[in-house]
């Protein structure tokens, strides 16, 4: 078994010094500096705790696997009250390198049905997978648990404001209704 990697130095696995015959393990732990860069670069406020850990194996003679697990404590600010929002998020994520890959998308615009499948290359960037899970992992709306949506109503002065109810499509069908039964 080859012994884990560790730290940014080794991020990148070079294709060619991968053994066929057993998976090549690595964990990578950024620090805080690196965390840091990561969270202005997601703009998102804070990366508390990131971990990146798994192997990759061999997939046949001209592929390969990674399967991995992404565990992170990440702090955004919540999208009603711009107060911190911590979540935590743990995840597996897999990935196959494959040397004949076809996205198929010459042709068409529709995504690939194995969204796990990349094209093999001379290096694989462990960096660049774990931020790219990371960023697919993160709430789109992040929300405290006292953010709360207050209705608004506006209206020009003398008009009477519209409200939701008001705006669907058969919010009048019940006045008419109203008006037809009493014979107006």
């Amino acid at each position: 078994m080859t012994s884990p990697a560790k730290g940014p130095e080794t991020a990148i696995l070079r294709v060619a010094d991968l053994s066929q015959n057993r998976a090549t393990r690595f964990e990578l732990l950024p620090d805080p500096a690196e965390r840091a860069e990561l969270a202005t670069r997601l703009e998102i406020l804070d990366v508390r705790k990131l971990t990146f850990k798994g192997s990759v194996s061999a997939l046949g003679k001209t592929g390969w696997a990674l399967s991995a697990q992404l565990g992170a404590t990440v702090e955004q600010s919540c999208i009603v009250t711009l107060d911190p929002v911590v979540t935590r998020i743990d995840q597996s994520v897999e990935r196959r390198f494959v040397k004949d890959f076809d996205s198929g998308l010459e042709d068409e615009t529709e995504m690939p049905e194995d969204d796990t499948e990349e094209p093999l290359d001379a290096e694989i960037d462990l960096t660049r997978i774990m931020i790219e899970a990371l960023t697919l992992a993160l709430p789109d709306y992040p929300r405290s648990e006292s953010a709360e949506l207050e209705t608004q109503v506006f209206a020009a002065p003398g008009v009477a404001p519209m409200t939701d109810a008001e705006t669907k499509p058969f919010a009048g069908l019940a006045d008419l209704k109203q008006k037809l039964e009493k014979g107006d």
